[in-house]
């Protein structure tokens, strides 16, 4: 893709996070990009656990760099909106591991990423905020030598790894928030929280809030109202996916029977949208 056309892209994705709340089902390959673009989707959203599932490996790191970008670059083909990758912790951690991910996933045409705090060196659940603040930054000099304004979603962990006092979590959160954006990141990702009142909390501070939502937390449009710029679902599209995989072999081994494949998109429907690259 030639860079003006990715710098387009990337301002396309940048503007999504005003106005009305940004809603990204998370894709984990070609065809579920397409199928979500299908759908009315905006931007796709990549799930770096159902990355890791499709491709014969674990989520946290059992996937490669050179998985997760080419997985990427399927992904970006087969649709026309932005794409934003999980790239987990950066594939190292040190800042020129980030670096170095970043320079290929924008080779490949994203234009936004997740980059994650967890888990830390040594065994520690986090970076600390300066080390993370570090690895932010070399991904903001990195684009802008690239000449794209790369949408940097910074994910913080505390939540989802329960770190720290439960009373001093929105406290941690909020200071990481402010280092983080004052290191280049655009958005603040806190996976972990769904409770309208935290959320609230967060979405006052310096960055625009995703939330992971899903089963059990309160639907977009509440999320909205307390401010969040972004929700996405994470693994769950790929988990409902698979479950039904699971429910349908199940059945058929069972009983002989063939319920559970019964709202199956339509083959020729599903085999269109592939038939050729959507560039």
């Amino acid at each position: 893709m030639e860079t003006h056309d990715l710098q387009d892209r990337a301002v396309r994705f940048r503007a999504l996070h005003t106005g009305a709340v940004l809603v990204l089902p998370n894709a984990w390959d070609a065809a579920s990009a397409a199928v979500i673009a299908a759908a009315g989707a905006a931007a796709i959203a990549t799930t770096s656990a159902g990355l890791s599932w499709a491709l014969g490996t674990h989520d946290a790191q059992g996937l490669d760099r050179a998985g997760l970008v080419a997985a990427t670059a399927r992904i970006v083909l087969a649709v026309t909106v932005p794409v934003t990758a999980d790239i987990e912790g950066g594939y190292g951690p040190d800042p020129r591991d980030v670096a170095e991910t970043v320079r290929a996933i924008v080779d490949v045409g994203a234009v936004g990423i997740n980059l994650e705090d967890a888990p830390g060196p040594a065994g520690d659940p986090l970076h600390s905020a300066a080390g993370q603040a570090r690895r932010i930054a070399a991904a903001r000099a990195t684009a802008d030598t690239a000449g794209i304004a790369l949408f940097i979603n910074a994910r913080t962990d505390v939540y989802l790894r329960g770190v720290g006092d439960p009373a001093g979590r929105l406290a941690k959160v909020q200071e990481r928030a402010r280092v983080y954006a004052d290191a280049g990141a655009d958005g603040l990702f806190v996976p972990g929280v769904v409770d309208v009142d935290l959320v609230a909390e967060l979405a006052a501070g310096p960055l625009p809030l995703n939330v992971m939502a899903g089963p059990g937390a309160p639907p977009v449009a509440e999320l909205a109202r307390a401010g969040a710029a972004r929700v996405s679902v994470g693994s769950a599209i790929a988990q409902a996916a698979y479950q039904l995989g699971a429910r349908s072999a199940a059945e058929l081994l069972k009983t002989g029977t063939y319920e559970a494949m019964s709202d199956a998109l339509d083959y020729g429907g599903l085999n269109e949208l592939l038939a050729a690259p959507a560039h």
